[in-house]
């Protein structure tokens, strides 16, 4: 009996899941970087001995854990490293009371110390600028919170690239869906202007001594930072 006109095409689970397999062994083997273009729906069907259907949804399924970049008329390509995966699934587990802000924190905390004492090591002359740029930016957006906020998160996702190690990168730039969601409460906690500029200098401390490339001022700053911010979530009633 033929399909009714529009009839989407059924794929089990299975060949899916065993087409994505098949489609990172082949950028492996082929030795692949981001950028690169890969075959056609049709020739990786081939490849993979599936139906275009079933490489069709497994090019999706890599699209959405951000492995491919699939845009209707065009080839897929493979996709640089990027945090949102990582960070969709921080904001399920949080959303699904999995994991507290306070965890989540704590977990930053950690890593953030590590990557502040690498990125005293190892940052370039232009993040360092970059770094002392953002902090005179943020002194200047005291007004505009949203502004601030954006430079905030800034701040911290250039500090783990400047450390030289990609992960950090990735997994520090998953926080920011949890920044976007808890910062305001800490704006609004630090209630008046001395309060909120005394937060900026704290960023300021961490910025120069990464330009001087004092790893122990730059450590104690950031633990200085961590206290402050955690601190203020909790009084406010963030667990």
């Amino acid at each position: 009996m033929d399909k009714a006109v529009g009839q989407v095409e059924s794929v089990p689970d299975g060949l899916v899941e065993r087409a994505v397999v098949g489609i990172r062994h082949y950028m492996r083997e082929n030795e692949l970087r981001p950028g690169s273009l890969m075959p056609s729906e049709t020739s990786m069907a081939a490849e993979l001995d599936v139906s275009r259907s079933v490489t069709r949804e497994a090019f999706r399924a890599l699209a959405a854990l951000g492995i491919l970049e699939v845009s209707s008329g065009r080839r897929a390509r493979v996709a640089a490293p990027d945090a949102a995966p990582l960070s969709m699934i921080l904001d399920h587990t949080v959303s699904m009371k999995q994991l507290t802000v306070q965890q989540v924190l704590d977990v930053r905390r950690t890593l953030e110390l590590r990557t502040v004492s690498l990125a005293s090591l190892r940052r370039t002359d232009a993040q360092a600028q970059e770094l002392l740029q953002i902090v005179e930016d943020m002194f200047a957006s005291l007004d505009t919170p949203d502004v601030l906020m954006e430079l905030d998160i800034r701040f911290h996702e250039l500090i783990a690239q400047a450390s030289g190690n990609s992960l950090y990168g990735i997994i520090v730039g998953s926080f920011r869906v949890i920044t976007q969601q808890t910062w305001d409460i800490g704006w609004r906690s630090r209630a008046t202007v001395e309060n909120r500029t005394e937060n900026i200098r704290c960023h300021q401390r961490i910025a120069q001594a990464i330009s001087l490339q004092n790893i122990d001022i730059a450590e104690a700053a950031m633990s200085e930072h961590f206290d402050s911010a955690t601190g203020v979530l909790i009084r406010a009633g963030v667990t």
